[in-house]
């Protein structure tokens, strides 16, 4: 099993505002992505470029995922964005509005011209109808090396404006879209991380997006604000009677006479292999929590 990374709580943070980027070396986000696009003013592009990257090079941010967004290709920002960005060499560069797998193919021989670290991986926002219609070419451009595709971000406000669908509770408008982008994204081994939630004062709200999100197969969901962080931590994490199950049912495979045995009775139920496997993961994300 690859190495599993937790990306239950994914917080937006202004690049413009140097006392949120101070402040974030202290939430227990996974992930914080270092904003150069919604949130910043035009006229603030220049100093939240310089701001970011200045935080990600000095580093004191333990083991929080560190992911710059830059403005979009069309824009007259993303040459210098992509390339002060390469520079900083955060964990990972989310880039906005990818409607096809060329993007993201262009965007990987920036990278070499660059000089881009290894390691450095490319997320992409899916955050178009174009996106969504060409999801899976989009998800399949990881099988490409070059491209360091590792996840895709859900822009659910973006989708919104652009078919004018309504935000309801249960997102119904929405849930062919997120569900195309999950399965894209699976079939070619990417993470897959939910929109935001917009209504702050509305904790039950918020709490049963979450819940859809990781029943719906979410990593994990973008967030606006940290209050939102302990709840997401929460819901995306295995719970303790979800864990306990995992861990007897890798024990019960692991038993001698079950050893070539491709499913077992455990507890009255029937239990296949494919389920030890789940279960691996699991426990693997439990101990990388």
């Amino acid at each position: 099993m690859t190495e599993i990374r937790p990306r239950r709580s994914v917080l937006y943070m202004p690049g413009s505002n140097a006392r949120a980027l101070e402040k974030a070396r202290e939430i227990a986000a996974d992930a914080l992505i270092l904003d150069l696009e919604d949130a910043v003013a035009p006229e603030a592009k220049d100093l939240a470029r310089t701001q970011v990257c200045d935080a990600v090079k000095a580093g004191g941010y333990g083991r929080r995922e560190l992911v710059i967004r830059t403005n979009g290709l069309d824009t007259p920002w993303f040459d210098a964005d992509l390339a002060a960005a390469t520079e900083a060499a955060p964990d990972a560069i989310l880039i906005p509005k990818v409607a096809s797998p060329e993007t993201l193919v262009e965007i990987g021989q920036r990278l070499v011209g660059l000089w881009a670290k290894p390691e450095t991986q490319i997320w992409a926002m899916i955050e178009t109808p174009l996106a969504i219609l060409d999801c899976e070419r989009i998800a399949r451009a990881a099988r490409d090396p070059s491209t360091r595709l590792a996840c895709f971000v859900l822009g659910t406000n973006d989708l919104a404006k652009e078919t004018r669908a309504r935000f309801v509770p249960g997102r119904a408008p929405m849930l062919p879209w997120l569900t195309t982008a999950i399965l894209a994204a699976r079939a070619h081994g990417l993470d897959v991380i939910d929109g935001v939630y917009n209504d702050l004062k509305n904790e039950a709200g918020f709490l049963a997006e979450c819940e859809q999100g990781r029943d719906l197969g979410f990593d994990g969901k973008t967030l606006i604000h940290p209050n939102q962080v302990g709840a997401a931590n929460t819901v995306f994490a295995p719970e303790t009677a979800e864990l306990e199950r995992a861990r007897a049912i890798i024990a019960a495979f692991e038993q001698p006479e079950n050893a070539d045995k491709g499913a077992i009775q455990l507890d009255g139920r029937m239990v296949e292999r494919l389920h030890a496997e789940m279960a691996r993961r699991v426990v693997a994300l439990a101990e990388a929590i």
